[in-house]
């Protein structure tokens, strides 16, 4: 049965991917983007192939935005049955060079954003009895990882509030899980390496243990699923893609 989808960061990368994939099972997806015509261009892209969808620009760290997006979707759709929060930001910078302003815009993007989204969402789904919400963290923030202490701490605070709202939400028909990928190639990935800030791509893809980067369509399966009645078993988990990196 068809379901309405919000995927936030949907207009390019892992959340684009996502989006196609939900589409192409019969969802409505809105595409929620920072760029108005990025999303636009997402969405009409997917219905040219048959698939259901559109695009609202909103800056997920801005709340009354985020509400304003939601309401539009609403009123296109109907109420929110699926949330995926894949709007993200990233940055490399030594620890004691990381500025207040940097480090309260990441949490503002990543976990404040999150919460912003997940919030504005819930109540849809606590009158539906049903939903199915999915974050994307990150696998750094299991590992760790150097000159991003930033970045590392604001995805650390998604899994922190994926597992507590599991638990607040599991009698209510709402799983909450979350996916932290490994190294997928995305844009942003290849801006990383284009500014020095990752190794070569090939080079990680060859130390990983299934030998190759992953995709942003391997995060869409992995979403999907989790997104799905088949999976409404599953609570509170971290999902790892990362070709089979041990964590």
């Amino acid at each position: 049965m068809s379901k309405v989808a919000v995927v936030t960061g949907g207009a390019s990368g892992m959340g684009l991917a996502i989006c196609e994939q939900l589409a192409a099972r019969g969802d409505r997806v809105a595409i929620l983007d920072l760029s108005a015509d990025a999303a636009s261009t997402a969405a009409q892209a997917i219905t040219g192939s048959g698939g259901t969808a559109i695009g609202v620009a909103a800056d997920v760290s801005d709340r009354p935005a985020v509400d304003a997006a939601l309401a539009a979707v609403r009123e296109e759709f109907g109420p929110v049955e699926i949330m995926v929060t894949s709007a993200g930001l990233d940055a490399f910078e030594r620890f004691t060079d990381i500025t207040l302003d940097a480090w309260q815009r990441m949490l503002a993007v990543n976990l404040t954003g999150t919460f912003n989204c997940i919030q504005s969402a819930v109540p849809d789904m606590l009158e539906g009895k049903w939903g199915r919400i999915v974050t994307i963290s990150s696998s750094s923030a299991q590992s760790g990882a150097k000159r991003m202490a930033h970045y590392v701490a604001s995805k650390g605070g998604v899994i922190g509030l994926t597992k507590a709202l599991a638990l607040e939400y599991a009698a209510h028909g709402i799983t909450v899980n979350t996916i932290p990928p490994g190294f997928i190639l995305t844009p942003m990935v290849r801006r990383a390496e284009d500014k020095g800030d990752l190794p070569d791509v090939e080079l990680i893809a060859r130390q990983t243990p299934v030998r190759r980067p992953g995709t942003p369509q391997d995060i869409a399966a992995a979403c999907v699923f989790l997104c799905s009645e088949e999976a409404g078993y599953i609570t509170g988990q971290c999902l790892n893609v990362n070709g089979g990196w041990y964590l």
